[in-house]
Order: C-alpha cells, then structure tokens, then sequence
C-alpha cells in the first residue's frame, strides 16, 4: 500500500494528497504533519518508513468539504486520490491480498472550486491565466462555477491593473516568465500557445472558427491555452463549463489602477473584509448571482453612455414602481443559485439536487417572464433579457416529471427519480417494497415455528439479512430438522441463516441493485439533457442575475432617497447634495446625520484646491465624489439629490497613508509612485482625487512637490480634479492657474474646543489647525503648548522673509528646477571668485576640483 501511496505522493506535486482508505481520506509524512495542524486535528502513525513511525491523520469522507475548505483558506492544494474499483473486483482481478487501485482523480485549488460548501455564495471565484506574446500581454479569466469567461490584452504596465479588476483566487503563468506576480502558480509554457488556446476553444465549443465569439489576438489565445490546459490538468481531464469567451476591450470599462481600487474600498475595506467596503453599502441583492454581478459592475463600470442610460432606465423603471419591485424581488429570493448548480453538473459534480435546483430555477424564470410580460413597454434592457427567461419548457416539464419535489444531495442511495417516471423502476421498487414486507411476515413465522419470542431477522452490510436469538434459545435453532444454519456466534446472542430467508434476501438484493442502476442511467440521461442545453440556462441565468440587480439597485435607491445621475459627453461633474454611502451608513447606525455637501467642476473650473483642518472631512469629500462617478458608471442611482456627470475614462484616488516594505518602498515613495502613475496617464477625460500629496518628507520638499504636481494636473493633465492640501500655501496657484478654484472644510474653535463643521465652504483656509487637532486627539497640554510657542516663532520669521511660498508664484510651470540650477550656478561663480588660483599648490588645486565635482553632482 505504502508503495502505491508513494507513487500517488510523488504525482501530486506540490499539493497535499487526500489518499483514500475506506470511509476516509488518510494523509501521510509531512502533509499529516501540515494538515493536522492546520484542522487542529489529531496526528498519529501508521506502521514505519526508513525506521521511523509514519505520521498519518484523517478526515472522514462524508464531511470532507468543510476540512478542504479550510486548507483551501490556509492556501494548500490537494490532490484527491479516489478508490477506482471496489474490494470485490480487486479481489477478482488479483485474489484476496489484491490492493484496491487508486488514482488522482482531481486537484482541488482556489481558483478551481465548484462545491456549494466551498463558495461563497455572494463572491465570484475567479481562476485567471497571463502570458506575454511579442510584447503584449494576453490575460484569460474565468469563473468555473458559472463558466463565465473573459479575454483581454493589455499593455505590461496595466497587468496590475487588470488583475486588480478580475480579483483572481488563483493565477496561472508560464513558469519561466520574469513578470511572474507573487503567489502565481507556474506551468509548462509550451501550454501558453496560441494556436493551442484556439484550438481548445473550437474544440470546447464546437465550431470551426471563433468570429461569432468576437476578435481575438492571439495573446488573448494564448492566455486562453494556459488556463484550460490547467484546467484540463486539475481535472485529469474533465473540464469543466466554460461559456463562451467575451472580449474585454481597452476603453470599455473605467479604468482603475490597483491604487485605487484599494482606497475606494470598492469590494472590500482597508481591513481586508467586505464589512465597511462600498458593495457593503450598496449592495441590497436576493440572491447570490445578483450579488456576484454587482460586484462585476462596480470593479468595471461602463464608459458607453448608452449602455449606462439602459441600466439606470431599468433601476428607474422599477424605483417608480414599489409594488412591482416588492413582488419581483420576492420571486427572486425564493430561486436557487442555477449558474453554480450548472457549473457543478458539466463539471460532473452534479447531484440529483443540482438538476431539481435547474428544474425550479429555470421554472421560476418562466413565471417570471409571464408576469413581466403583462406589464406592457417594458425598458429596453429588460426587454432584451425577456427571451432568455422565456425557454426551456420543454426542459422543465421533463425534470418536473422525472424527479421528486426534493431531490437528494447524494444519489448512492436511489430515491430522487419520481414515481410514475418509469414504470418498470416502479416495478422494481415494488418488488422491493413487497419483498420487505414478505421479510417481516416470515420473522413472524419463524416466531411461531420456534416458539422463541425474541428472534429477530436483522441486516448489516458484512452479512446481509440472518435470524438472530439470545443464546439461551440456540439449542433450538442447531437441531439439524430446524432449517437453520449456524452463522456467527455472538456475546449473548447466535445468529442462522435460512433458505426462504435467503431467497426473499435475493429478491430484495437484485431489485434494489436494478432499482439504482435504473435510477442512475435516467440520472446520466438527465444530465446530458442540461449539459446540451447549457448555454441557454447560462444565459437565464445572467438575465435573472441582471434584474436582482436593477431591483436591488432600485431598492437601495428608495431607502436614502438616492437619485438617477444624468450622464452626459462633456467633461463636468456637477453633484448637489453628495453623500459618502459607507460613512453615511456607519453614522446612520449610530443615529447620526451625515453633512451633505456640492461638488461643481467644468472645463472652467476643473481643479478644486480644498484645504481646512485634518479630520475636517477633506479625505471623505474626495472620495464620496468618486464614488457617485463609479456607481453612475456602474448603472446604478447615486447618493445625492442631484448629479449630473460627464463620462469618466479614468478614475485615479491618491488618499491615504500606506507602505509597501515587501518590495522596499516606505510611505512617502508609494505615495510619489501613486502620484507618478496619475501624472503619466490621466486625460482630459479622468477624474483625480489627490489627498496630502508631499507629506512624507520635509516641510519645503513637500510644499514644493505640492505645488508641481498641481501645476501638472492644471496644465498638463487638465483633467477634473479634486485637490486637498493642508499646505494652504498654495492658495497662491489661484493667481496663475485660471482653472482652479480655492475651498475649504469649514471649522471653528469655540471656548478653546476646535468643532469640525465637515461643511465645505468657498476661498482658502485661512490656517490649519494643526495644534487643535492635536488637542482634541488627545496630545498632553504641555506638549501642545510647547507646540504653539514654536509656531509663533516660526510664523515670525516667515513673514520676516515673505513666508514658505514666497516667489513661488513668479515661476512659470516647472520653472523650480531651471530656477534651482541658476542659483547652484551662481554659487559656484562666487566661490570661484575667491579663489587664488596662482597661490595654490598643485596638490590643493587638485582636490579643490574634487571637491568642487563633488557639489555639482551632488546639485
């Protein structure tokens, strides 16, 4: 056996191998010792390998999921090692000291996941492959559980970026790339080939050419080849469902770089968890499907206006109608998740629960259909998903008729094919039926024949059906003219066999063995029924999916008086009333108001230079305006009473401390590389929100870095931009920048007290408010009164000198460093002057010129 595990061992690679013994799944040297510490379960040993005990632990095999969920979070893979035969036909083919023959029959890994108690049911799973193909970068990802696929190609700087959007569980490259991100799982790169991803796809789908799909570079190919043939790889062969792929193409979505998805805490908050996040706040969606595509919309809202009109008609279309949205939301929570359900069944995963779960979504959706129906013009999105609720009639009335209302999870034991399906299964089940109760009517017979009260017909899988009596009635049963054979001699009791007991024992045996194996080949038959049909009950799926969201949406709407964005072509962003959706629900918890504020940008006033006290609300106000451009974008209503918003192409956020010490950056260089990023691909079209840029290094660095950066934006960029400072120096841009407009968060101290307003009001700040944040935080009075005397000396000598920013504003745009080369210029002319060449030796002159090639480099 130790030999075979072994083999299986090696097989497995990298992953821990769930060897199968039985009713468990046995593991053994150091995957017992990594498993078991991991499921805090008991380690023990199992015989000796090179003179030492094995360590061994179990998981038993009903319950096995909950204990692959766990390695799963823990970032294991396992290989799962199946009994391929039964001890029987081991027996048959090798005689009785036959090992049962084993083999790999899947490797379970984060990205390829199917089982219901492994998902989370609102989280799309996403399995990703990249590759680069003659400088492009091909990236294929999909989710195996709902066989929804996407194919992109984007340029090396944006794979971040794209990656950031797809949110993979799992990624896949070739093993040999250099780009290769951390954690990615590496394969054999002749897989990455793109007439082999074409191949496969063909293959998968059945055609002879992939046009009706879409356009596809042959990058995107071979992104597509490396992913299904690891799929094929973790399947050992079986592949799972895989629609369609759909091209993603540059410009379609908003563009958000890693940066800033994290600081909008779009789909998860700071703190790694989806409490606190924007989805938290938004989401108000019945069923997991609608769930997984909110999440899809908000990490890739549109940039087609009239993709975006169609969705907010549908959200408008219900918002107006509460009835009908009450009725249709009901009808969706009571559906199951059939996207998942399908996934496991061309996976072969599939249980007989999983084909009633189609039957009863798929039945749902026709009903659903049929009261839509009713409603008249209905808007133009709905309209065009009405078809695909509309089919599978004759679907539905075959599984409606094959299965029992509640179908098992597990089909080993019969039981899920309805009565009256097949008459002869009903037969079989008869003769079942009347041979067990012919068992009872011959334990009565017994009875009377023997005298003995107390004898029993029983049945245990060692011995199938035996009479068995308390010993002190045995004497009777061992006359050799009772009919009995002696069996098995028990504590207190003996058991027998008996010819008539033997025979019915047969008839229930062979018809329970035809009934399961009737049952089981209308099972086949019914899977490949969904399985031919799976395209169409992926794309109800989705339409089911897209109204849970129109109508969570909807909902949202009409329980904080939310309202529908007006999307229009140019450049503005013109919001009344705009609201932080997270902060807003946090503080409604709590019973408290959130203060409402306007943001007015346009091609004339499209920098917003915002300064005010720390805590002011600066950071908030920046990032709910961002917010209401992605959830308009996404299709959805806004928290605001009004807002009307020139299309985004990119959305970028600066806000925030963080550090990145893995890849050796602090602080202030994340923030710089953050900030570069923005200033290298920000267009007309973008919206920035900056937060205290320059910061992290000394006061004059900062300032000035400040100041560049929003000059930049200004004059370079020229995008929409939302500026927060605590440098209220830089109000002095206003004179030069014709663009940018001065405001501030307003606050006040009263009787020694600094009160936030979190209002925004128009002008500069007048001073920060640095040591009142600073007291209300809690710093000792000494230390802050300490602080107050520096101040005062410091602001002395700043207006003795004309202050920090002092001809700052006489500089053109990026003057500063032409002006900083002057004046190093200038000192070296001086220091020159004074210099007497002819009184220095050779020896000084030379290191005189050292010294002097060491400033310059140093300027």
């Amino acid at each position: 056996m130790m030999a075979q595990y072994l083999a299986l061992r090696e097989e497995a690679g990298d992953c821990l191998l769930f060897y199968r013994m039985g009713d468990f799944f046995e593991l053994f040297f150091e995957d017992a010792q990594k498993a078991a510490a991991i499921l805090d379960i008991s380690l023990t040993s199992r015989g000796e390998h090179a003179g030492a005990p094995i360590p061994m632990c179990g998981v038993p095999v009903h319950s096995a999921e909950g204990y692959l969920a766990r390695l799963i979070r823990a970032g294991c893979r396992v290989a799962i090692a199946e009994q391929t035969e039964s001890p029987a036909e081991a027996k048959k083919r090798g005689g009785s000291k036959a090992l049962v023959a084993r083999d790999i029959v899947r490797f379970v890994t984060a990205g390829t996941l199917t089982e219901e108690a492994l998902l989370e049911p609102r989280r799309a799973n996403v399995l990703a492959a990249v590759c680069e193909l003659r400088g492009s970068i091909g990236l294929a990802a999909c989710d195996i559980s709902t066989g929804r696929m996407e194919l992109e190609e984007c340029a090396a700087d944006q794979v971040s970026a794209a990656l950031a959007r797809v949110g993979a569980s799992e990624l896949v490259v070739p093993e040999v790339w250099e780009g290769t991100p951390d954690g990615a799982i590496g394969r054999p790169s002749r897989d990455f080939a793109s007439e082999t991803g074409e191949a496969s796809l063909k293959a998968i789908h059945g055609v002879g050419t992939l046009d009706g799909f879409g356009m596809f570079s042959r990058a995107m190919l071979a992104a597509a080849g490396g992913l299904i043939a690891y799929l094929d790889h973790v399947g050992r062969g079986k592949l799972p469902l895989l629609l369609p792929p759909e091209v993603r193409s540059s410009g379609t979505a908003l563009a958000m770089d890693e940066a800033t998805r994290a600081s909008l805490e779009i789909l998860q908050s700071s703190q790694g968890g989806r409490k606190g996040s924007l989805i938290d706040a938004v989401d108000r969606c019945v069923t997991g499907a609608g769930a997984r595509q909110l999440a899809d919309d908000l990490s890739a809202p549109l940039t087609d206006r009239i993709a975006i009109a169609e969705r907010l008609e549908l959200v408008a279309w219900l918002y107006e109608d509460a009835l009908l949205r009450e009725d249709l939301r009901g009808a969706l929570r009571a559906l199951p998740d059939i996207g998942r359900a399908l996934g496991r069944v061309v996976a072969g995963r599939g249980s007989p629960r999983d084909l009633g779960q189609l039957r009863d979504g798929l039945s749902g959706g026709r009903r659903l259909h049929e009261r839509l129906g009713r409603k008249g013009e209905l808007p133009a999105l709905l309209a065009r998903l009405m078809p695909a609720m509309a089919g599978h009639g004759a679907l539905v009335d075959l599984f409606s008729r094959a299965l029992v209302s509640a179908p098992p999870t597990e089909r080993g034991q019969g039981g899920y094919i309805a009565e009256g399906y097949d008459a002869s299964l009903d037969e079989l089940r008869k003769t079942a039926g009347n041979a067990r109760r012919a068992i009872a009517a011959l334990e009565a017979k017994y009875r009377d024949e023997t005298g003995v009260a107390a004898l029993k017909i029983k049945h245990n899988n060692v011995l199938g059906y035996f009479v068995e009596v308390p010993q002190r009635h045995a004497d009777k049963l061992l006359l050799p003219e009772s009919g009995f054979t002696h069996r098995q001699t028990m504590a207190g009791a003996m058991r027998f066999n008996a010819l008539a007991l033997h025979e019915e024992a047969s008839r229930i045996a062979e018809a329970g063995a035809h009934s399961l194996a009737a049952e089981e080949a209308h099972f086949e038959e019914l899977i490949g029924t969904a399985v031919a049909a799976r395209n169409a009950i992926a794309a109800t799926a989705a339409a089911l999916a897209r109204i849970d969201v129109a109508a969570g949406q909807a909902e949202r709407a009409a329980e904080s008086g939310w309202s529908r964005p007006d999307i229009v072509e140019e450049p503005c962003l013109e919001i009344e009333g705009g609201r932080h959706p997270v902060v807003e629900a946090a503080l409604a918890a709590q019973r408290e108001r959130f203060v409402a504020n306007d943001c007015r940008l346009s091609p004339q006033d499209r920098l917003w230079l915002i300064g005010g006290p720390n805590m002011g609300g600066k950071s908030t106000f920046l990032r709910q305006n961002a917010l209401i451009v992605l959830l308009a974008q996404a299709g959805g209503f806004v928290p605001a009473q009004a807002a009307k918003i020139g299309l985004v192409d990119r959305l970028f956020s600066r806000v925030g401390a963080s550090d990145n010490l893995a890849r050796g950056r602090s602080t202030f260089m994340v923030e710089m590389v953050e900030t570069a990023a923005i200033l290298a691909q920000a267009t007309e079209r973008s919206f920035v929100i900056l937060d205290e840029v320059g910061r992290g290094t000394s006061t004059y660095d900062g300032l000035a870095l400040a100041w560049a950066v929003a000059e930049a934006v200004h004059e370079t960029n020229r995008c929409r931009c939302l500026f927060a400072t605590h440098y209220h120096e830089l109000a002095r841009l206003a004179e030069t920048c014709d663009a940018l407009s001065l405001h501030h968060v307003r606050a006040r101290e009263w009787k020694g007290e600094l009160v936030l307003l979190h209002e925004l009001g128009e002008g500069p700040a007048d001073r920060s408010y640095g040591l009142a944040v600073a007291r209300l935080a809690g710093v000792p009075a000494k230390v802050v009164s300490r602080a107050k005397a520096v101040l005062d000396k410091l602001e002395k000598g700043r207006a003795q000198t004309g202050g920090l920013a002092a001809g700052l504003g006489d500089l053109p745009l990026f003057a500063a460093a032409e002006a900083a080369r002057e004046e190093a210029c200038d000192t070296l002319r001086e220091r020159l002057k004074d210099v007497d060449v002819d009184a220095l030796s050779p020896r000084e002159a030379l290191e005189l010129l050292y010294e002097l090639k060491r400033e310059t480099a140093a300027d």
